[in-house]
């Protein structure tokens, strides 16, 4: 097969997904009895978190700072083996996959993190480097990776940065570069670690659009915020609170718990207008 031919058969299978009818067919994020520590005698960070989530399922994870999101981030990408005092019970299953029973090469293909500081992990000279940095070591063919790149710059909207060193960009754009550095990877299972906190509101609804339709392709996404307007299109919501998940529902389900979380004064909109939640306290 020419490797033109490949490489839009590549790109004709990514962009169909999962059939929106087919979504509960397999489980894509099961979190069994989780807990972990960060040391032997430490404190727990996590303690039995228990979750599931579809293919083509988004849920949004908000609680306090300090309330162990980060870490649960950490542990559904796999990092959590990377830290040698760390103890983690308990089970994560991605595609049906014991992430943490397979080595680095059987759990990288199903997850792609980005980080809540992208300085963590942008690391090459320009930003057209950066995001065909994980489909070159995928040995994807030449063809498929300049697409992949030339599809992901102009999904996020920053084409004008291709030849710009990520250091000399804003908080911003550095975020949406280490997003396009995932995407160009195309993992099942995306997990954001608050990667709309630096952006302003033009970069926010851009990531938004392009999480909805990541999402209707059948990705599983799991984005950690703070700000609730930022995550209400979320088919559901996780909230924590000292390392114990105390919610898992819609906003509406869960607005009791996120009330007494940040305790809320009553009468506070929980969400601006225009998203129709109503008041904390009605």
């Amino acid at each position: 097969m020419a490797l033109r031919s490949y490489s839009r058969y590549l790109n004709l299978k990514n962009r169909i997904g999962i059939p929106m009818n087919d979504k509960k067919a397999v489980k894509a994020v099961e979190v069994k009895k989780l807990t972990y520590q960060y040391r032997p005698g430490g404190p727990l960070a996590l303690k039995d978190i228990d979750f599931r989530m579809n293919r083509g399922e988004m849920a949004a994870v908000a609680g306090l700072s300090g309330c162990g999101k980060s870490t649960l981030c950490m542990c559904l990408s796999g990092a959590a083996r990377y830290n040698r005092d760390g103890i983690m019970t308990g089970e994560i299953l991605l595609n049906g996959k014991d992430i943490y029973r397979t080595g680095t090469t059987g759990h990288a293909p199903e997850v792609g993190i980005v980080f809540q500081n992208p300085d963590t992990q942008l690391f090459s000279f320009t930003v057209e480097d950066e995001i065909a940095f994980a489909p070159e070591n995928l040995c994807l063919p030449p063809d498929c990776i300049r697409e992949r790149v030339e599809d992901v710059l102009n999904l996020l909207g920053i084409a004008h940065l291709r030849e710009e060193h990520p250091c000399h960009l804003s908080g911003g754009e550095k975020s949406l570069v280490a997003l396009g550095a995932v995407l160009a990877l195309d993992p099942p299972v995306l997990v954001l670690d608050e990667v709309m906190c630096r952006l302003d509101t033009a970069g926010k609804k851009r990531v938004k659009d392009v999480l909805r339709k990541l999402r209707d392709r059948g990705k599983t996404i799991i984005a950690v915020e703070h700000n609730m307007d930022d995550i209400a299109f979320a088919d559901r919501i996780i909230v924590m609170g000292e390392g114990k998940l105390l919610c898992s529902g819609t906003i509406q389900d869960c607005r009791r718990t996120i009330n007494a979380i940040y305790r809320a004064e009553p009468g506070k909109l929980l969400l601006s207008p225009e998203n129709k939640v109503g008041l904390i306290g009605d």
